[in-house]
């Protein structure tokens, strides 16, 4: 699906965001993004991180095709890596998947290139792949991420209390879900709005 031409690799292309594969010149903006604490207050991640387990990361990636897809969200007008988005832990039995993203660039944050870069990853999740369900999972804190989950149609499934420490406290982790089924009319909605 991922293909080359004059602006470089296009996995999947919507109207302000393309999804790509990572390659070793993104490891830059990996590592300044995984050592801001700004950014990593939303995220699991806690512990710095370094040149080499940006590379080692990388290099799992490429050899792990059966359990998840990471795609790097790139500014289609100027070509800007802005962050990471991800289909993890599939469950090609039961049929669904968990997803995790990241918008590394703060001047990004709060402008829909998350909501635009998650519709397209849905669209790949249900239409390509034949997944039915998609799980997420959100800090309690992070309202922006549980906003954009929203506009792509997760719901609420469940609370998992004080589950997350963060800024010196325990937090609620936030679980959310999308069905296909739930999510086609707001992709049709996202096609013509295009």
């Amino acid at each position: 699906m991922a293909k080359q031409n004059e602006e470089g690799v296009v996995f999947l292309r919507g109207r302000r965001v393309i999804l790509r594969p990572p390659t070793k010149e993104d490891i830059p903006h990996f590592l300044r993004w995984m050592n801001d604490q700004e950014v990593t207050r939303y995220l699991v991640a806690y512990l710095p991180m370094t040149e080499t387990d940006e590379v080692e990361w990388l290099e799992r990636l490429h050899k792990k095709k059966n359990d998840g897809v990471v795609l790097v969200i790139v500014d289609a007008k100027n070509r800007k890596p802005i962050g990471l988005m991800g289909i993890h832990e599939i469950d090609w039995k039961d049929r669904r998947a968990m997803t995790g993203a990241v918008i590394g660039e703060k001047s990004y944050w709060g402008k829909g290139y998350g909501t635009e870069a998650k519709m397209l990853l849905l669209h790949y999740a249900f239409n390509t792949l034949n997944l039915r369900k998609i799980v997420s999972r959100v800090v309690s804190f992070n309202r922006r991420s549980k906003a954009y989950s929203e506009k792509c149609g997760y719901k609420v499934e469940g609370v998992l209390k004080k589950d997350i420490f963060k800024d010196g406290e325990y937090h609620d982790l936030i679980c959310m879900a999308v069905f296909k089924d739930d999510w086609l009319p707001l992709w049709e909605k996202f096609r013509k709005a295009k």
